[in-house]
Order: C-alpha cells, then sequence, then structure tokens
C-alpha cells in the first residue's frame, strides 16, 4: 500500500470512530438534563418529607404525624418558614435573628452554627406514654452526661426545658415525665393558668427543677424576673407534634409560635447552640 492509500485510510478510520459533532453535544445535553432531572427529584422528595398533609393530622391521638418524619434541617425550615409566616411586620434583619438552623445528630463533629438534634430515626408514636423514652434515648446518644432523674444543687436551674402552648398540655406533660423525679429532682408544671407569677417566682427560686414543663410566655417571665437559671441546662424539647381538637400544634398558631421562636433566640440560649462547651439542644417531640 502507497503512502497516499495509507493516509487515507487511517483519515477514514479516525472518521469511523470519533462521534459526530452533534452526537458530543446531544451527550452533554443529555447529562445535563439527567443531573437536574435529579436535583429536582431530591427537592420534591424533601419537600414531601416536609409537608404537612391532612392524613398526618390525626386529631383522636392529637398527633401530626408529619412532624416526626422531619429531619433537622426541615424542622428549621418548618418553623422558618412558620415565622415569615406569622412575623408579617418583622424586618429581614429581624427574621433572620428568628432562624434557628438545624444540625445532624453526630456527637464528635457538630457543626457549630446549628441547633436542632435530628430526632427522625425515632419510629414510636409521639404520645405522652413515649416521651420518657424518647427523652432518656436522646439524653444517652447526645453526649450529654447527666442523668434524667439528677437535678443540680443550683435552685431553679433545671437540665431539661420542655416548651409547650398551653397550661393543660403542660400538667399532661408533667404526669408524663414524673417517672424522673426525684426528692432532690423535681419536674415542675410552670404555666400562667391558675398559678400567679408570684407564687411560680418563689417555688422556682426555691426548688431544685430537673425538668421544667411551661408554656414559652411564662418561661420568659421567670426568666426575665432571675428565677429560672438557664447555667445548667443542656437540652429545651418542643412539644411540636401535639396537636388540639383543631388541628393546631404549637408551631402552627402566631400566639404561641412567636414567643416559642423568641423563647429559643434569648440570650444564653442562642449562643450555646452547637457550642463545643455548655452546649444546649434543641428536640421536637
Amino acid at each position: 500500500m502507497s503512502d497516499s492509500e495509507s493516509l487515507v485510510a487511517f483519515e477514514d478510520s479516525r472518521s469511523s470512530t470519533s462521534p459526530a459533532p452533534g452526537t458530543v453535544k446531544k451527550r452533554k445535553r443529555d447529562a445535563e438534563s439527567n443531573t437536574k432531572a435529579e436535583k429536582t427529584a431530591k427537592r420534591k422528595k424533601k419537600r414531601k418529607l416536609g409537608a404537612v398533609e391532612d392524613d398526618d393530622l390525626d386529631v383522636d391521638l392529637g398527633i401530626n404525624k408529619a412532624v416526626g418524619r422531619m429531619d433537622s434541617s426541615l424542622v428549621a425550615d418548618y418553623v422558618a418558614q412558620r415565622t415569615k409566616r406569622f412575623g408579617g411586620d418583622l424586618s429581614l434583619v429581624e427574621l433572620e435573628d428568628r432562624h434557628i438552623p438545624g444540625k445532624e445528630l453526630i456527637v464528635c463533629f457538630v457543626d457549630a452554627e446549628k441547633a436542632f438534634l435530628d430526632s427522625s430515626s425515632w419510629d414510636k408514636p409521639r404520645d405522652l406514654s413515649s416521651l420518657p423514652a424518647f427523652l432518656e434515648h436522646f439524653a444517652a446518644t447526645s453526649g450529654h452526661t447527666h442523668s434524667l432523674s439528677k437535678a443540680s444543687k443550683l435552685k431553679g436551674a433545671p437540665h431539661t426545658i420542655v416548651v409547650t402552648g398551653a397550661g393543660l398540655r403542660a400538667a399532661d406533660l408533667t404526669r408524663a415525665l414524673r417517672t424522673f423525679q426525684t426528692k432532690e429532682a423535681i419536674v415542675a408544671k410552670l404555666f400562667a393558668k391558675h398559678i400567679k407569677l408570684k407564687e411560680a417566682l418563689h417555688f422556682v427560686k426555691s426548688t431544685r427543677i430537673g425538668i421544667a414543663v411551661g408554656t414559652p410566655t411564662r418561661l420568659a417571665d421567670l426568666l426575665d424576673n432571675g428565677a429560672l437559671s438557664l447555667e445548667k441546662l443542656e437540652r429545651v424539647v418542643v412539644d411540636g407534634s401535639h396537636i388540639d381538637q383543631k388541628k393546631r400544634g404549637i408551631l402552627d398558631m402566631k400566639e404561641t409560635q412567636i414567643p416559642l421562636v423568641q423563647f429559643l433566640n434569648r440570650d444564653g440560649l442562642k449562643d450555646r447552640y452547637g457550642s463545643s462547651s455548655s452546649r444546649v439542644d434543641i428536640l421536637v417531640y
């Protein structure tokens, strides 16, 4: 074969194995399309997990089942969306100040800017009977070492604060958590209905409290008056799954959601979320 014939054969071979320019572009477009489709599918899946459907609202049990499916980031988004909805008169800066970031339950490597523990792995009903086991489980896996049945010698300084939307609910939660009560570690109900602030102040100042249960407004009043202390606090438990007969929970009503977010953003709390020392976690039950 002559040199010219060899060159022609080589060119023919190269052209037959190399894809046409149009084919390359099509493959690139298909790859980009697939990537976009995957991202869209992931966003839809995340929105579905964070969405609350009517079937999720079990009025007989008083539970919003959707809350239990939410991981830490979805819970943070859920709270932020309602803060924006109810805080229509707030500026962008004020809304940002009320945003509480989420965090994964990774004891040895915690994102210092995030607050919520991921409790979506809990597969039992989030009712009153399961609350003690829920607390024990996440207290044990969060890195805190203090027993739930013990209290600091410092009066009015609980290791756990449970925040709920109404006084009657606070009483129910207190009874459910009495399993952790001892003579030196009281499970205290702190809410405004039928209990005057003056009486509550005296009680908190003179009592060793392990777990405090109350409404966000009364808890804030006790903090503002110097009775309740956050010094020994390890966790805040938000009664997020409970709903009333109108299918509303603490995160679904302006009169409870805004005070809750204000409480969670208090000085002495917000700066300790994800902290390497004196850390405070938020658990949504």
